[in-house]
């Protein structure tokens, strides 16, 4: 139902020019019409709608258009004007280096979970599921690290605007993914949540990092301007036991606040906390909790802190003040920071389901109407009201790719968290975002390789999609083609496996490497082409004597029973295999056997007449009586069945062929009769 913000590609009018696209596997080729918007309404595009303006939402996700490059074309002279063409390419993520690591690593890890034992049952399947959540996770981080180093290596502003913009894109996929971890995937109930929550604001809210370590590396930490900042810091993130180690330093450099220092010291130490084992029932920690929050409230009304404002303010946020800890909003910077805190002091052992609730006010009272949320505030909202779908939904729109979606959803899939959620046009919603993910990957050079295991594993689509991709890679080379025959071989696709093979016996034909064409055309099984490769074998015999790739031949084996061209190569060849081991008497047979099988062809017919000469001038006699006659039936059935028998007798060379071999043949007749009237006499 949401409308798709168009995505201005630069120098396209779509106001004064009527734009015609045409779609593709991972692009969109966009280009001007030579209609302008008051024309005619159509294109000259065969088969091509006019596009009023232009904007291409990702396929049925809604995302906008990743990238943007564009391509000049000219019309000429005499055309009204030039007309330009666009190309509109989604994922455009994929071509950046630094994210080949994501790509690679996070492969591995989502084939492990397709491969994990499903038997698992219970907490140690959750188990498992939080260790692959948290695998994904470090990848992301480690992706992160990465492109941080990268930004601050290079000398490139514009390469590092790129990566900077990548750090934090990469952040926010790592927030999110987290918050879902917690959420989601562990489930972490009441008690064990808020301390996941914790451990999550720690991890990702670093803005004071640096204050806390200029403070912690100064030679008097108690007298950096900045030291309550730091001691609020670890209050507002519940890091009590380094909150009380600055205090201390606090305490030494000031004797007079001793006594308020040793109070505030013992409310923190004694500050009631969940534990993620089974040590205390939430109402144990309820109890405790309102007789600690008690004691704190007493210590305030009685004006113990009344002389230090910094610890009479740590002494309300203790007690959960929401207007004491929204002063210290510079030093939260998030919403979410302050929902965590605001948790911690208020409703220590909230519900999963309470969250949303105060999430929501939470957000409200941070902003405070001074500024909109954010898309990221959006997506993380979602969250907390628990809207999984929503969360994916939003993610496909914002975010760049979709790598995060695609895995995220395969996770919570796992889960068994999405099983009811099937999309309108067929699949699930696993099976389409990892489709589009798969198709991304196959429009990039190499991580293709990657998006075959993707489609492997969407059992209503996958193939299909995989046929229809796999067609489109480019065969740059032999070895490129060998590795994706494979791929279609082990998957039974027999019609890509031949399609394959005839592109590359094609490019081979085109190149003069008859041997290389030859055998791509055995293993498409084409008996078509392998006859006319084996008479371009043939042809080059008769023009050079002697043939190439003589290996291949001599190993074709049953292959030459493809076509009976290929199978008269083959035996072709062995009969000069045999003719230069002086096997002559085999030689002759099988020359005789070609000749009156008929799968020679008749232009052939002279050259293996030919090549009967030598035998016939043998010492000894090879050919018998009745063999000698029918090659000279062969020589007559050459010469009467010639079409162009004018022009055969007109050349001189063919008439010297044909008197020599008439010449040879009666002088091998004579001989047999000889011997073997010699024979049947003695």
């Amino acid at each position: 139902t949401d409308t798709v913000p168009p995505q201005v590609v630069p120098g396209a009018d779509p106001s004064a020019r009527q734009l015609c696209f045409a779609w593709g596997p991972a692009e969109v080729l966009v280009c001007e019409t030579l209609f302008s918007r008051a024309g005619r309404s159509r294109s000259p595009c065969p088969s091509r709608s006019p596009c009023p303006s232009l904007f291409w939402g990702e396929g049925r996700a809604g995302a906008a258009a990743r990238a943007l490059t564009g391509s000049v074309a000219g019309t000429g002279d005499g055309a009204p004007s030039s007309s330009r063409v666009f190309v509109v390419r989604r994922d455009q993520d994929i071509y950046i280096h630094t994210l080949r690591k994501l790509f690679n690593e996070s492969h591995g890890i989502f084939m492990g979970l397709q491969r994990s034992e499903e038997e698992l049952a219970g907490k140690s399947r959750k188990a498992q599921l939080v260790q692959v959540s948290k695998n994904y996770r470090s990848v992301i981080r480690a992706c992160m690290e990465d492109m941080h180093q990268a930004a601050v290596s290079t000398r490139d502003p514009a390469l590092q605007g790129q990566y900077s913009t990548q750090v934090s894109i990469l952040s926010a996929m790592e927030l999110i993914w987290n918050l879902c971890e917690i959420l989601f995937v562990e489930a972490a109930t009441a008690g064990p949540l808020l301390l996941r929550l914790l451990d999550w604001v720690r991890l990702h809210v670093c803005d004071v990092d640096s204050m806390v370590r200029e403070v912690l590396s100064s030679e008097s930490p108690s007298k950096h301007k900045l030291f309550w900042n730091v001691v609020d810091v670890f209050v507002l993130q519940g890091r009590m036991d380094e909150a009380r180690h600055l205090l201390s330093k606090e305490a030494s450099a000031n004797p007079a606040s001793m006594n308020m220092y040793k109070i505030l010291d013992d409310l923190m130490k004694k500050m009631p906390v969940p534990s993620l084992g089974n040590i205390q029932t939430l109402t144990e920690l309820e109890l405790k909790w309102q007789h600690w929050h008690e004691e704190c409230q007493r210590y305030l009304q009685d004006g113990t802190f009344a002389s230090n404002p910094h610890m009479e303010s740590i002494c309300k946020i203790l007690l959960g003040d929401e207007d004491a800890i929204l002063e210290k909003k510079e030093l939260m910077t998030t919403w979410y920071h302050f929902l965590v805190t605001r948790l911690l002091y208020s409703h220590p052992t909230v519900k999963p389901m309470e969250l949303r609730f105060y999430a929501q006010s939470s957000m409200d009272l941070f902003l405070g109407g001074e500024s909109s949320p954010e898309p990221l505030d959006m997506i993380l909202m979602a969250a907390f009201e628990f809207e999984m779908h929503q969360v994916i939904k939003e993610c496909s729109i914002v975010l760049s790719h979709w790598w995060f979606v695609a895995h995220l959803t395969d996770l919570l899939d796992h889960c068994k968290l999405l099983q009811s959620h099937n999309l309108y046009f067929g699949s699930n919603m696993r099976e389409f975002l990892l489709l589009e993910y798969a198709s991304g990957l196959f429009s990039h050079h190499s991580l293709w390789q990657l998006g075959v295991d993707y489609f492997d594993h969407c059992p209503e689509y996958g193939r299909v999609y995989l046929e229809l991709h796999i067609e489109r890679i480019p065969l740059s080379t032999e070895q490129k083609a060998l590795k994706v025959l494979r791929i279609c071989e082990q998957r039974q696709m027999h019609e890509q496996v031949r399609s394959i093979c005839k592109i590359m016996a094609m490019k081979a034909l085109r190149n003069n490497r008859l041997g290389s064409a030859l055998s791509w055309s055995i293993r498409a099984k084409d008996a078509a082409f392998a006859t006319l490769i084996s008479d371009r074998f043939l042809k080059d015999y008769c023009e050079k004597g002697c043939f190439s790739d003589l290996d291949l031949i001599d190993n074709l084996g049953p292959s030459m029973l493809l076509s009976d061209r290929l199978t008269f190569l083959g035996k072709y060849r062995e009969f000069h295999r045999l003719y230069g081991e002086k096997r002559f008497a085999e030689a002759a047979r099988l020359l005789l056997t070609l000749m009156t099988a008929h799968i020679a062809p008749c232009s052939f017919w002279m050259t293996l007449l030919t090549d009967a000469l030598p035998l016939l001038e043998q010492k000894e006699v090879i050919f018998s009586a009745e063999q000698t006659y029918e090659l000279m039936r062969c020589l007559e059935d050459l010469t009467a069945g010639n079409p162009d028998k004018q022009k055969f007798q007109d050349d001189d060379v063919e008439t010297t062929k044909v008197e020599m071999l008439r010449l040879a043949l009666a002088r091998n007749l004579a001989r047999v009769i000889v011997k073997e009237g010699t024979v049947e006499g003695s």
